[in-house]
């Protein structure tokens, strides 16, 4: 029964997944050929609050030219989906409540109310290709590929670990993401008005059933178990994804003739009680969990605080006129929606690795590269998008440049960004982990120092533990081709003396790179368990011989190492290495130069006649091989 139940669910995920894919892949297509527009913005209400859209000047955009105004009204009574497969059906599920893409050449047939001074009229408008710039393509892409990565990835947990937890996730993930889907939105609206408004439908229900299953992924992350104190919120959550879907799916009036920007705001706004449900839910149960636990529950609450008020601002600025009420006259460059829509992508990737590693860095460490990528992408939006569009005008009026070679010049600015990116990043992480340099320094320098072996592991072991607030550390040195535990803290003590050198654990130490190890290798080989579990391996030697094993357990913090952690232990690795090799080298000279001594006192004594009394046979033999 349980298989039968597993094969339901994978077929499930697999249709969920393949729609997730369908709303954002199409959009790509948008790289080469840009949609068309209408040129208005109508809200929920049916009133017109913009007439120029993403055009350059008012005076170029459709609607402009063809008569609308700010203020004008539609007629939603005259404009209602019965029956549903007539034209003012589609132009008003193309129109309402957000500035939709349509097709290039689209036809829209509007109905506007009459308003003193101005008569009841129809209008009809012809769509116009939107202008498009190297920001517009470039935001584009890097949305549509982290939608990708973030659809793709939480479909990947659900198969690999599926559980509530995972699952809620994923049903957010499925509607929440970066991507953006107006080629498939205009694609419905062309060729469909009955499959647009099916997927309008289900698009209310899939927002419903996300926003619940988001509680229910913060009541269970990140080890998808949670306490009888939370029962009762968990038993709430299948009404309150009734509830919000009804709720959204009533936005959808407008088509019936019914004004519904007010239900659509508060839509919008149970985002915002979600996010802080899901945030004060995340705060309370931070001491429920083991530290390691906790620290990746600190990656989810950071996701919250962060991605999800960003998704809720976006949202509020694409569907409804509420931030109108805030920032009144002030039309945001549509970029910096898509930027919003990506910040919340990108940390849905983070909520995800904080799922699928049982150990995870400082959350500090992420964060400050997302947010000067962030900075990186938005400031060049928000100050240069006027004159980066007076620009490609120019440059078009003088060059007739193809789509490919927006599409180039799109590719040219991410590489050039994240070039910066990954400069600025390398830079701060230098500046914030200059005491991890230091100390890697300092025991360096001792390592080179010492006079015997136990100094060296001794450094390896206590100085590094202690250096770095580890749990626990130990070293393995090879002798007579079995890897032997030489060196160790107090949380070895019942752990395993010896390496198994055909145990896979060992295999990836030939590399002479730091690898991780993982729990089920760990227990196999009787090593520490729980939070003192060795999570790294650092191979001690060089390319032709392992000279020994060094194993790591997790900060007592319960953060894994950092990238910064790891080549410093490397480093030191092979430091260690150098001076096992000198005392090596030493110690093989003193045994060189005894042997000859001793031969000499041999061969002396065979010259008078006289054998050497303290030689035995045996060792002249030995010498001799």
């Amino acid at each position: 029964m349980h298989g039968h139940w597993q094969i339901v669910g994978r077929v499930l995920l697999v249709a969920l997944t393949f729609w997730a894919l369908a709303m954002v892949v199409p959009d790509f297509y948008r790289l080469y050929q840009p949609l068309g527009s209408f040129g208005f913005y109508a809200n929920n209400d049916g009133i017109i609050t913009d007439v120029q859209g993403p055009f350059l000047d008012e005076t170029i955009s459709p609607a402009f030219r063809a008569g609308l105004r700010v203020g004008d009204r539609l007629d939603l009574e005259q404009m209602r989906c019965i029956p549903i497969r007539t034209l003012r059906c589609a132009t008003a599920m193309a129109a309402l409540g957000g500035f939709r893409l349509v097709a290039n050449q689209q036809r829209a047939e509007l109905v506007m109310a009459a308003a003193p001074g101005r008569a009841a009229r129809e209008v009809d408008i012809i769509a116009s290709q939107r202008p498009y710039n190297g920001w517009v393509l470039a935001v584009l892409l890097l949305d549509q590929v982290a939608a990708l990565l973030v659809i793709l990835a939480a479909a990947w947990l659900v198969w690999t670990r599926p559980g509530i937890m995972t699952w809620g996730f994923f049903l957010y993930v499925i509607w929440f993401n970066p991507g953006q889907s107006a080629q498939y939105y205009a694609l419905l609206q062309r060729y469909s008005p009955i499959a647009l408004l099916t997927q309008n439908i289900a698009g209310a229900i899939a927002q419903g059933i996300g926003s619940a299953g988001f509680i229910w992924f913060a009541l269970r992350a990140p080890n998808d178990e949670t306490t009888s104190r939370w029962r009762p919120v968990e038993l709430l959550l299948p009404f309150i994804a009734i509830a919000l879907a009804g709720l959204l799916t009533l936005s959808y009036a407008n088509l019936l003739g019914y004004p519904t920007e007010a239900i659509t705001r508060a839509g919008v706004l149970s985002g915002i009680v979600v996010a802080a449900c899901a945030f004060l839910i995340l705060l309370a149960r931070q001491n429920e969990l083991l530290p390691q636990d906790y620290q990746r529950l600190r990656w989810v609450i950071w996701g919250c605080l962060i991605g999800l008020p960003a998704l809720v601002f976006a949202d509020a600025g694409t569907t409804t006129t509420l931030l109108n009420n805030f920032w009144p006259g002030y039309s945001p460059p549509e970029q910096l929606w898509g930027l919003l829509y990506l910040v919340n992508g990108v940390l849905c990737l983070l909520v995800s690795e904080a799922v699928r590693r049982p150990y995870v860095v400082k959350v500090s460490i992420p964060l400050r590269r997302v947010t000067i990528l962030g900075l990186l992408l938005s400031l060049p939006v928000l100050f240069l998008h006027d004159s980066i569009d007076h620009l490609r005008e120019a440059v078009s009026k003088n060059v007739a440049l193809p789509a490919w070679a927006w599409i180039s010049i799109a590719a040219a600015i991410i590489f050039f960004i994240s070039k910066i990116h990954d400069s600025a990043a390398h830079y701060l992480d230098w500046l914030f982990n200059r005491s991890i340099a230091k100390a890697g320094e300092r025991l360096g320098d001792a390592v080179l120092k010492a006079e015997d072996y136990g100094d060296i592991e001794g450094q390896l072991v206590q100085g590094v533990r202690g250096a770095l607030g580890l749990t626990s550390a130990s070293i393995f040195r090879e002798q007579d081709h079995v890897f032997r535990r030489t060196a160790s803290d107090r949380a070895w003590d019942n752990a395993a003396r010896a390496l198994d050198p055909n145990d896979p654990m060992l295999e990836p130490a030939r590399a002479h790179r730091p690898y991780d190890v993982a729990g089920k290798t760990a227990a196999r080989n009787d090593l520490p368990g729980g939070l003192l579990r060795p999570i790294l391996a650092v191979p001690v030697g060089d390319r032709l011989r392992c000279l020994g094993l060094a194993l790591y357990g997790p900060h007592a913090t319960g953060n894994a190492l950092s990238h910064d952690e790891r080549s410093m232990l490397a480093e030191l690795a092979d430091k260690a290495a150098s001076a096992l090799m000198k005392l090596d080298d030493q110690q093989l000279r003193r045994r060189i130069a005894a042997l000859e001594s001793e031969l000499e006192a041999i061969a002396a004594g065979l010259a008078t006649g006289s054998a050497h009394p303290s030689v035995p046979l045996q060792t002249i033999t030995e010498t001799n091989q």
